[in-house]
């Protein structure tokens, strides 16, 4: 498949722009359904965040739950996200979503490449009414990009601060596992030994790493999916503006590697842009960190400037900032790279473990550190209300860093000297020097450390409740008992990491109905328009309920919508009867 658009093709039944999850689902669901798809990407890569990401949909009711014994009921998960949305509950696309979302991956898994395995992840909150301890979420089977042939090259890479060298890691950590006990284990130094020689020899073959997991083995299997059934994905082709005829939306003007083309669309265009984590105007009015004069650090892709949202927003669509948590925050680090650039690191894994503390610049703790990501993106804005600067440093000792790492920095027998030459660690021999050293106030932070220590040594943490619950304790350090999240701070050297605010995705976005049309400021669709993905408002809300909960309605809703571009009633939605004649597409390789 080429990357230019061809100028054959200007007419199609559905144009997608955007080649992420929610891009992809309705373009392959449309394909199924018999109509003619095209997908536009502006990037040279397709995969947008989805590639980017932990590749986990929090589906419940899924298939993967009911095999493995899981207890749950439509019920609870009913329950639980009319406690999760609050004021911002949205009774006809939370029963779409209950309704549809196990329908729809057993779509994917039967039609498509795309297959899904059982994780062990809790709900975020699982002492809310309704939340459960396991069997919601399930993630992208690992996958060999090869398979994807020539278009291997236009996958988007992995996030580079989260991979060694360009090798993933399976969604088990047994890969990490191995490579932390690679010198205290013979076992493991094998293991580790055989990975890297298999990888190294991928790199030298494709340039970069080919058995990949997570959201960049979902990205792929999308792909894949989409080019055996020949849906085209072009990419380095950027939708300039919505072509209407009358009051319908019948196409849009692009721009690509051979020029300008107008792309006509008999049944609908779909914005699928990613969001506007990278629009710079937007942002600096939904932020609240932002609009009062803070930075964002932002690690999905540098593509998602809002381009759906303004372009639904300049025909009229409704696009309010309603949610008091607009985004999905993402505590990350910068991370000074050896070419020069910058990276950036989202804070994922260390906050949980025991022995890793979060305070402010005034030297506090102020949260629950094992908390969610957005849990604690959200905290962190509240405790900087009153500053310009929205960040937080993780503190720790030695042993500690040694054992777990911190952010970029691995554990032992990684060296830290280069982190702390170029400035992204800083040490102290004492609580004093690293507050000096970092910017911290001294007698505060050792005052923090002499409080939390007084009950880390029995593992509690009284203050902020660290380790009580099952979502804190799945990410922590079962070894470490008597709570897998709690350990005091020992002996100096100390280290401190500073933390600054990101995003994984916008929550607020393009007002739609459940099919996904696009919703004018009155309430009315416009024609021949329609949202997925983090274009479209979040049915949660602005909440994070659990780990997928934001590919698991991308995934679904892009299912209904492509469903209902091809004319799928409910009744055919209830029985998975198709309401159009079925295609039959060469897979490739068959």
């Amino acid at each position: 498949m080429t990357n230019a658009i061809s100028k054959a093709a200007l007419t199609c039944d559905v144009l997608v722009i955007g080649s992420g999850a929610g891009g992809l689902a309705t373009a392959i669901t449309a394909r199924r359904q018999g109509l003619d798809v095209i997908v536009i990407e502006k990037e040279p890569f397709f995969g947008g965040t989805t590639a980017f990401s932990g590749g986990v949909l929090w589906v419940p009711g899924n298939r993967h739950a009911n095999s493995n014994h899981v207890s749950d009921t439509r019920e609870a998960a009913l329950t639980y996200l009319r406690n999760e949305t609050g004021a911002f509950f949205d009774a006809a696309a939370v029963d779409a979503f209950l309704d549809t979302g196990p329908r729809m991956l057993d779509f994917f898994e039967r039609e498509t490449t795309v297959k899904f395995v059982p994780t062990l992840y809790p709900d975020y909150h699982p002492n809310v009414g309704g939340g459960v301890d396991i069997g919601r979420s399930v993630v992208a089977a690992p996958f060999d990009a090869r398979a994807l042939g020539k278009d291997i090259v236009r996958l988007r890479p992995p996030l580079k601060t989260i991979t060694f060298i360009g090798m993933m890691f399976n969604s088990s950590n047994a890969d990490l596992k191995h490579f932390f006990n690679a010198t205290r284990s013979l076992t493991s130094a094998l293991y580790v030994a055989k990975r890297l020689a298999s990888h190294l020899k991928d790199l030298a073959l494709y340039r970069r790493g080919v058995q990949i997991t997570s959201g960049n083995a979902l990205a792929a299997r999308l792909a894949k999916s989409a080019l055996d059934l020949g849906i085209p994905i072009h990419t380095n082709t950027a939708a300039r503006e919505l072509t209407v005829a009358g009051q319908r939306v019948t196409g849009a003007l692009v721009s690509g590697p051979d020029g300008a083309i107008r792309i006509a669309a008999r049944r609908g265009v779909v914005l699928a842009c990613g969001g506007f984590s990278h629009d710079v105007a937007r942002i600096a009015k939904a932020y609240p960190h932002v609009r009062r004069g803070g930075e964002h650090v932002s690690p999905v892709p540098p593509g998602n400037t809002g381009d759906g949202v303004g372009m639904a927003e300049r025909l009229g669509a409704k696009v309010a900032i309603r949610y008091p948590q607009p985004a999905a925050w993402m505590p990350v680090s910068r991370v000074p790279m050896r070419d020069g650039s910058v990276g950036v690191f989202p804070h994922l894994l260390d906050r949980y473990k025991p022995g890793i503390i979060g305070v402010t610049r005034a030297g506090k703790r102020f949260t629950n550190e094992a908390n969610s990501y957005h849990d604690v993106g959200a905290a962190m804005i509240e405790a900087c209300a009153n500053e310009r600067e929205t960040a937080m440093w993780l503190i720790c000792d030695h042993a500690t860093i040694r054992k777990y790492g911190l952010g970029f920095a691995k554990p032992a027998p990684v060296p830290l000297g280069p982190l702390l030459r170029n400035g992204y660690l800083n040490t102290g021999r004492t609580l004093a020097e690293l507050a000096r050293n970092a910017g911290l106030d001294g007698a505060a932070l050792e005052a923090t450390v002499k409080r939390y220590n007084a009950d880390a040594m029995r593992g509690e943490d009284p203050e902020f409740g660290r380790g009580t619950t099952s979502f804190n304790r799945y990410l922590a350090d079962p070894e470490h008992r008597p709570n897998p999240c709690v350990a005091p701070i020992g002996d100096g050297p100390y280290y401190a990491l500073k933390v600054v605010m990101g995003d994984l995705g916008t929550f607020d976005g393009i007002s739609t109905k459940v099919t996904g049309e696009v919703l004018d400021e009155a309430g009315a669709p416009i024609s021949g328009l329609y949202a997925v993905g983090n274009d479209r408002a979040s049915v949660m809300g602005g909440n994070y309920p659990g780990a997928g909960i934001t590919l698991g309605p991308i995934m679904t809703f892009g299912y209904i919508t492509g469903r209902h571009l091809a004319g799928v009633s409910e009744t055919d939605a209830n029985t998975g009867k198709r309401a159009d004649a079925t295609i039959t597409v060469l897979r490739t390789g068959t």
